[in-house]
């Protein structure tokens, strides 16, 4: 791509996503918009793959990881431009994961527990909220997706608690408190850098201290805990389906 011109906002020009993180765009290079945020989503992409190349996961757990390589990827096409349709890349994929996350903690067992009303409910919740995110603009694009991914967000986070704190689910305790630990962090550092950008790009710089790039580690810790929490409900999906003992289970962490 030598030779092609490079506008002075950088080589995407004037951004047209529906939010800014609070990197400084372009600080290192005209291509990359954010590169911390960018480079960071790989993160998703190895978690990601990693859960994929784990063949004890079941088939439905892994179409979860792959999905998260798309959330990463879709993250690093998002952070690299700044564009809006790029940013549906990395949107939407999350809203069908999160999505997929419900069907996966409401029917655990080898049989059905709902009828056939439940995922076609789940369908037309995602047709609306592809809709929402994807045909607004601006606050309320930002607020519409939010909103629709956040509600099943908390549900799939309380469903997994509840899982993890059934007696017969002790033996992943730890990878409940670890990957809800990380993950909540994640979430924490997330609002700090949306509500106090100008504290975390202007303040402290002004006393010394860099930019922590929160929202880029927001990227890291969630893909642990996403792992960490993934494999809770992989466990006790197996657990249910008696496909192996508690105790195989247990001997097998995925670290």
């Amino acid at each position: 791509m030598a030779g092609v011109p490079v506008d002075p906002l950088g080589f995407w020009g004037i951004p047209t996503a529906s939010i800014d993180w609070c990197e400084q765009n372009y600080a290192v290079t005209p291509w990359v918009a954010e590169i911390w945020n960018t480079t960071s989503s790989l993160a998703m992409v190895v978690a990601g793959l990693v859960g994929l190349s784990m063949r004890r996961f079941a088939r439905e757990i892994r179409v979860a990881f792959g999905l998260l390589v798309l959330v990463g990827m879709g993250s690093i096409a998002f952070h690299g431009t700044l564009r809006f349709e790029l940013q549906m890349l990395d949107e939407l994929p999350m809203l069908y994961l999160v999505t997929w996350l419900v069907w996966l903690l409401v029917e655990t067992g080898p049989a059905r527990r709902l009828g056939s009303w439940f995922p076609a409910a789940l369908l037309g919740y995602v047709v609306l909220a592809t809709a929402g995110a994807t045909l607004n603009r601006g606050d309320a694009q930002f607020l519409a997706f939010h909103v629709s991914f956040g509600a099943l967000e908390i549900f799939c986070l309380g469903r997994v608690t509840w899982l993890a704190l059934r007696p017969e689910n002790r033996p992943v305790r730890t990878w409940f408190a670890l990957g809800l630990a990380a993950y909540a962090t994640g979430i924490v550092i997330w609002f700090v850098d949306l509500k106090a950008c100008r504290w975390v790009s202007v303040t402290l710089p002004a006393h010394g201290i860099p930019n922590p790039q929160l929202h880029a580690w927001w990227h890291v810790l969630v893909s642990l805990g996403f792992f960490l929490l993934l494999s809770v409900v992989s466990f006790d999906r197996l657990r249910r389906r008696r496909a192996v003992s508690p105790a195989l289970l247990a001997s097998r962490s995925p670290a």
